[in-house]
């Protein structure tokens, strides 16, 4: 007689889920044995269960799959909490099992008592327990298909002796896959904004995830309005590539014209983004098209908002929309650009050969140019999303991954597991911090067990280097940022993983094309600069009021790499009179 476990994993492989990141224990006993005895399903051991919730976030967001994490009863599962609250802002469908002590001793203050169904209500679309063989397999579809449907986590709590019980209900079949409709924008929205494309001069695109399928559309209203195109982060690895309008990133990581060009446009067109920085938006003029009607002007005010699928709204408004022939704005955001390009291409470039520690800037393009033209980057939040936002150039095959929303630490590692089992033929890369490697060291232990071949690239300047900038910008004297040398390569080699330690700038490239051309794990500790941060030298007292805005004016000067070629290229574009 199958039991509710192996109900529970039977509906699982029938969703076509292939694995299950977590740590085995008590009250999760029973699913795991249903997993040893289950054909075309594996358990993934990982360090902490909160790695296991980062992995499953990252390989959902690789294949666009449904994929599974779990954590055993009280604190087993309340690890699980941060990596669930990336993968849920993230949009990443992910289900989370949260087992839980005895039913029967629910309520009574038991040992390792918790209650998941309140703890992981905020981080998910559907939360709920499962207390007794009837309710299953119709819950767990149910919260499947919340995952899946709405993109986000679906947490089930169930505790161990409910999964021991024999299963009542027939399993059956069940078509869980969702497919998903193309939202049509109303024709009054349509005209409208075609109206407002018409009258407007100076039009400037902004564009986020939401472009991730209309990037052809894009570059064709650019081409229409002779608009500038920038970009949120999260939009960077869609739209920047084979664009000859792109002026750059706005944000606290921004770098190019962008900033200046949503402030001096007519009209801004948010395009699939939930930027959330409303201090860089120029608060007035804004159309926003978004697919999610929750998202329409939660960060600015608009003067119309469009419901509706990007490149489905784009192509409908096309239809609509006069050529315009004043190239002004746009020639002269583009210079702009280039401009910015060139004033600080130089912080990777000078002295390179002399300059230790090593500029993080230098490494970061080194890996720029070795990295497979499909690689997945995964990257820690810190100054490591200041690299890989400047010097990574996307291409429309390249992945990059990272917190971005959540912003939490520790997450690059962990991510590029799971991009590296949902991508097992892609070169998969971890933008690893000291500080972020350090704080979840153990899943170094996870790569060499199940002997996952991800690259892991560690930019060492034994600080905590974003808290650093942070303080300094409030005036504060950085504290507790920095701390003792660790020798990351050491531990690596320890572990059984091949490692190298990179001291001296000249030995960079070639560490790192060892590392990538690996059959196995890798971990290159490069020691890096401590004092090289974002700021950028145009900052004034005045403009300096706390991080969010001392940093945020990285947008003025920042970024380099090969994406200065691309603005160079762009100018060539430019019509000589």
């Amino acid at each position: 007689m199958a039991t509710v476990a192996d109900q529970f994993i039977e509906v699982l492989r029938q969703a076509g889920v292939r694995r299950i990141y977590g740590v085995v224990g008590d009250s999760l006993n029973p699913v795991v044995d249903a997993v040893r005895r289950a054909d075309g399903i594996d358990w993934v051991h990982v360090r902490n269960e909160e790695a296991g919730a980062f992995a499953a976030a990252a390989e959902a967001q690789t294949t666009g799959r449904l994929a599974v994490c779990a954590g055993s009863c009280g604190p087993g599962n309340t690890h699980l909490l941060q990596g669930l609250y990336d993968a849920h802002r993230s949009g990443a469908p992910v289900l989370a099992l949260a087992s839980q002590i005895p039913s029967t001793q629910i309520g009574s203050g038991y040992f390792q008592e918790t209650r998941p169904e309140r703890l992981f209500a905020e981080c998910s679309h559907y939360c709920e327990m499962i207390n007794g063989p009837a309710q299953m397999p119709r819950i767990l579809r149910t919260a499947i298909q919340h995952a899946v449907g709405l993109g986000g986590v679906a947490v089930l709590t169930l505790p161990g002796d409910i999964a021991s019980r024999d299963a009542t209900e027939p399993t059956g079949e069940h078509d869980l896959l969702v497919r998903k409709g193309v939202v049509r924008p109303p024709p009054d929205q349509v005209e409208r904004l075609a109206g407002a494309l018409n009258r407007a001069r100076r039009v400037m695109l902004f564009c986020g995830a939401g472009v991730r399928n209309a990037h052809a559309e894009v570059v064709a209203l650019a081409h229409r309005v002779l608009s500038p195109v920038g970009h949120a982060l999260r939009g960077k690895e869609w739209i920047q590539y084979d664009n000859p309008f792109d002026v750059g990133m706005s944000g606290l990581l921004g770098y190019g014209a962008c900033y200046d060009a949503t402030q001096e446009a007519d009209l801004v067109l948010l395009l699939g983004t939930d930027f959330p920085y409303d201090p860089f938006l120029p608060g007035k003029n804004t159309i926003q098209v978004d697919d999610d009607p929750s998202r329409l002007g939660r960060r600015t005010p608009l003067d119309l908002a469009v419901h509706g699928d990007i490149g489905e709204t784009l192509r409908l408004v096309l239809e609509k929309v006069e050529q315009k022939h004043d190239r002004s704005y746009l020639d002269d955001m583009l210079r702009k650009h280039a401009r910015a390009l060139e004033n600080v291409v130089s912080a990777y470039t000078r002295d390179i050969d002399r300059h230790i520690p090593i500029h993080p800037e230098y490494v970061a393009s080194v890996l720029d140019d070795l990295a497979a033209e499909d690689a997945i980057f995964t990257v820690d939040t810190g100054m490591c999303n200041v690299w890989v936002a400047r010097y990574i150039t996307p291409n429309g095959r390249r992945r990059v991954m990272g917190s971005f929303v959540h912003g939490s630490m520790a997450n690059a590692l962990p991510h590029a597991i799971g991009a590296q089992y949902g991508a097992p033929g892609r070169q998969v890369i971890s933008v690893s911090g000291d500080g972020g490697l350090g704080m979840l060291l153990g899943e170094l232990l996870t790569v060499r067990l199940h002997r996952v071949p991800v690259k892991i690239v560690v930019f060492d300047n034994a600080s905590l280097g974003m808290v650093k900038l942070e303080m300094l910008v409030d005036g504060l004297p950085s504290f507790e940022t920095d701390h003792e040398a660790v020798d990351y390569a050491a531990i690596a080699e320890a572990a059984g993983i091949e490692s190298a330690r990179v001291e001296r700038p000249s030995d960079v490239r070639g560490a790192l094309g060892r590392a990538l051309a690996s059959p196995g794990p890798y971990l290159v500790d490069v020691v890096t600069d401590p004092n090289a941060l974002s700021i950028p030298p145009r900052v004034t007292a005045q403009q300096i009021r706390g991080f969010a805005l001392a940093a945020g004016k990285t947008v003025l000067t920042g970024g380099v790499g090969r994406m200065l070629d691309l603005a160079r290229s762009n100018l060539r574009n430019i019509p000589r009179p």
